[in-house]
């Protein structure tokens, strides 16, 4: 029981590891990090960010398990409505950006590298 506590410890801190990690890769390529961990009732979003005039709702998956090539056991079509729900709750709430465009990514941060998926994925209607 105690390693299962520590576990999840360690889960933790990788997490938040790597989104500071992704949040540097995404500003030296020139975006602004205007949020992070954004939670509404039914999600959360890692990190929110300003490209221009897009607003850039970012998910980040720290896998030293999986290749990328599996990143869909990590961003199912669940976990994807939640992050969109969650960006509209964002938007309600903050409502100077609501006129922007708007882009769902990932960013793979793996055990050597950083993969940055732009537009990874959109709501369907």
């Amino acid at each position: 029981m105690l390693y299962r506590g520590r576990r999840a410890v360690n889960k933790s801190q990788r997490g938040r590891k790597g989104e500071e990690q992704a949040a540097a890769f995404l500003e030296d390529a020139g975006m602004r990090i205007i949020a992070r961990n954004v939670r509404s009732s039914v999600g959360e979003i890692d990190l929110v960010a300003l490209d221009d005039q897009t607003i850039v709702f970012i998910e980040v998956k720290t896998w030293s398990v999986y290749p990328i090539e599996e990143l869909s056991y990590g961003i199912g079509e669940k976990k994807q409505r939640r992050i969109i729900e969650t960006a509209k709750y964002f938007l309600f709430s903050h409502r100077k950006y609501s006129d922007m465009a708007v882009r769902f990514d990932v960013i793979f941060i793996g055990p050597e590298h950083i993969t940055h998926l732009a537009s990874a994925f959109m709501e369907c209607t």
